[in-house]
């Protein structure tokens, strides 16, 4: 898809017209063509637009030209979020009505803290995610590709033109990260199995001059030492692989990013079976590894200046004669030993094992993103990420790109007063803290392997992927991630 930022005077008449309206008859944004106003508020007066956040109504010709009205609600909620809803049906109506050009006026508009760069760059998100289908395995005829090819994001000033344009850039190098991601995850785990994963890296690595692979087999692993990755994967007939993927768009001498993605392709509880229902939904579960390669494949993308590093454990987590069962006790990495009390609380064990790995790149900061506790998702639910940090800039760092992209993550404390939960009579720690505050003591536990580093955790459990009618990949936190990527250090 193209994007592009112009002037109300420069859009071709051909496109079709995203006009904004609120609730009270009045047009939002750049359109201020008399022929519109004369439509919009005789619809408006007759009750058969009221403008509600989220209404649309497609006039198929009026004012000389084929118009989609959507609906802006009112001027004083107003928001960054009902920008975004706005975008978001306008999006799903231009799909739906088989268009292939348009020109979204309300792009225009005000919007409370958000500037023409991020305007311009939700519409390019947003445009994009309405293209996204669901990879899947369906015998029946294919729905026939959306026509939309082309989007013009409309600005009122001049001086905003470059800013749009940058955005445009961002937002659609965000549609291709956020693609890559939800493909992955939404494969099912008897083809996005570990070798797959590595080999998904690879395929984004080729001819991309900026981007450097390497995928470590299990012998690779063993000799690197890492007992409590190992002791995950014991049971499964499938191999691991370690996947370290390179990212370099600035200067050697600066320091890299860290990312590093929890890699579960799927996820059975192991010897601590979980509940068959929702089982299915485990192949989600390496829902962080599809994060982190997304948030690189959008930094390729975008030519982003800055040197990013991921680093992806994956395996499978199955239950055998071979397993690890609950009471055994593994070395990590870093030497520190653990008693597995819970073979579901899976995803820590390969994480602590990559943080000690990322040390040898001498990050500027980490941030490991997994789907690791239910408690994070009884705690916040579906609308924000959970966060955990030993750094307070850095949190905050990531807390300000989420509210940016409206991709939130929520600080959670913690203090040495949780870690007390993990105390083992045999072990240097236990991998589970109890029932109470499970989120957090998964973070203190991460934060044993994380001394020294400026180091956050996000809990992705709840936002990155939808259950129900609607299940499936949402592609989250690319676009937090990717903002926080590309404004680091600044």
């Amino acid at each position: 898809m193209q994007f592009n930022a112009s002037l109300s005077t420069g859009v071709r008449r051909s496109a079709c017209a995203v006009i904004g309206v609120h609730d009270d008859g009045t047009i939002g944004g750049a359109s201020r063509d008399a022929r519109d106003e004369a439509v919009v508020g005789g619809l408006h007066r007759a009750g058969d637009f009221a403008g509600r956040l989220g209404d649309s109504l497609l006039l198929p010709e009026a004012a000389g030209r084929r118009l989609l009205l959507i609906g802006l609600g009112p001027k004083r909620t107003w928001s960054r979020r009902h920008y975004r809803r706005a975008l978001k049906e306008a999006g799903s109506a231009l799909v739906r009505c088989g268009a292939d050009h348009a020109a979204i006026f309300f792009t225009a508009a005000d919007v409370p803290d958000v500037d023409a760069y991020y305007r311009a760059r939700y519409a390019a998100e947003l445009a994009a995610a309405s293209l996204y289908r669901i990879p899947d395995f369906k015998t029946g005829r294919k729905p026939r590709p959306s026509k939309l090819a082309q989007v013009t994001a409309v600005m009122g000033e001049r001086a905003d033109l470059a800013a749009a344009r940058r955005g445009l850039d961002h937002g659609a190098a965000l549609g291709v990260g956020q693609r890559l991601s939800r493909d992955l995850a939404n494969l099912p785990g008897n083809v996005c199995t570990p070798t797959y994963l590595g080999n998904a890296a690879k395929r984004l690595a080729r001819g991309q001059r900026r981007i450097k692979v390497r995928v470590l087999g299990a012998a690779e692993i063993k000799r690197l030492k890492m007992g409590s990755f190992l002791s995950v994967t014991r049971g499964s007939d499938e191999p691991p692989r370690l996947i370290v993927a390179e990212y370099r768009g600035a200067t050697a001498a600066k320091a890299p990013i860290v990312l590093v993605g929890k890699g579960i392709t799927f996820d059975t509880g192991g010897i601590s079976l979980k509940d068959p229902p929702g089982m299915d939904e485990m192949k989600f579960d390496m829902s962080g590894a599809a994060t982190v390669l997304g948030t690189l494949a959008a930094l390729a993308s975008a030519a982003a200046p800055v040197n990013v590093t991921v680093v992806v454990p994956t395996c499978e987590n199955m239950p055998s004669g071979r397993a690890t069962k609950p009471g055994d006790i593994v070395t990590s990495m870093s030497g520190q030993t653990i008693e597995v009390l819970n073979t579901d609380a899976e995803g820590r064990l390969i994480l602590c094992d990559a943080l000690t790995y990322s040390r040898r790149f001498k990050p500027s900061v980490v941030v490991d993103v997994a789907t690791l506790t239910g408690a994070c998702v009884i705690a916040l639910g579906s609308h924000f990420s959970g966060l955990m940090s030993n750094d307070d800039d850095l949190a905050e760092a990531l807390t300000e790109a989420g509210k940016r992209t409206g991709d939130p993550c929520w600080r959670l404390p913690l203090t040495e007063d949780y870690s007390e939960q993990l105390r083992s009579n045999f072990a240097d720690l236990a991998n589970i803290g109890g029932r109470e505050a499970g989120a957090i003591t998964a973070g203190a536990f991460l934060a044993k392997f994380a001394d020294g580093l400026r180091w956050a955790h996000l809990d992705i459990a709840g936002t990155a992927y939808m259950t129900g009618a609607a299940k499936g990949s949402t592609g989250r936190p690319v676009s937090m991630l990717l903002d926080f990527c590309l404004n680091h250090g600044r």
